[in-house]
């Protein structure tokens, strides 16, 4: 019997996508390392300028748990708009929200875009170098999900190439292992998988676990069972 852990680890990954979109918007990782470096010079008037988030519009790919958990951060936090695509027809996401038919025309309308898909699949590089030529110049990509939804060469060159402003990653197509095209690049936060990383998540997952071992070991059937 194989189980997993859902439902404890939807605000700790909610939190932290809301943490790379405000990271990307603000430039505060440029920041940080510009000020621990020794660079900063002082306040200027354009210096490092971002993002305004208030007021933005912000496209959910995948409108579970943890894509409406965002999606109510961006727009009862933020007063943002929010448009989704989801596989499924989502009758009460909670809070005004629009859906729409593709995932391509989230992309085209979005100035942020959340990813909140299931990975593997016919999701298996589902942001790709056709899609990514959907988005605008100006927006930016967040990926909490899994990393191979997105074709991480594919992004590079659209980073490059400046086709999207910027990115922010927690996972990759083969972590631990992140490429240097992503690493070496400004534009890009990248975090090391911290969706779930509380200690009051990793606590209630683990006690997630204890209750399906001991269903299993009574002889009834775990809760979490995925087979």
């Amino acid at each position: 019997v194989v189980t997993n852990t859902p439902a404890v680890l939807t605000d700790a990954t909610a939190d932290l996508a809301m943490t790379l979109l405000l990271m990307c918007a603000r430039r505060a990782g440029e920041g940080e390392r510009e000020l621990r470096s020794g660079n900063w010079t002082g306040w200027r008037p354009t210096h490092l300028c971002g993002t305004q988030v208030s007021g933005k519009t912000v496209g959910i790919i995948g409108m579970g748990r943890i894509g409406q958990a965002m999606a109510k951060r961006c727009h009862f936090g933020f007063g943002m708009d929010v448009v989704f695509f989801d596989s499924m027809p989502v009758a009460d996401p909670g809070m005004p929200a629009r859906q729409m038919a593709t995932v391509d025309d989230v992309l085209s309308a979005s100035d942020f875009v959340s990813l909140h898909c299931p990975g593997g699949g016919e999701n298996t590089r589902l942001i790709n170098e056709r899609r990514l030529a959907c988005m605008k110049r100006s927006a930016f990509l967040i990926n909490t999900a899994r990393g191979d939804v997105i074709d991480e060469d594919a992004l590079v060159q659209a980073l490059r190439e400046r086709r999207i402003a910027g990115a922010g990653l927690d996972v990759f197509e083969t972590e631990p292992s992140v490429p240097r095209s992503l690493t070496e690049r400004e534009d890009v936060v990248l975090l090391p998988h911290l969706g779930s990383a509380t200690s009051e998540t990793r606590i209630a997952m683990g006690m997630r676990v204890i209750d399906n071992l001991s269903a299993f070991f009574e002889g009834r059937t775990p809760p979490d069972a995925v087979n």
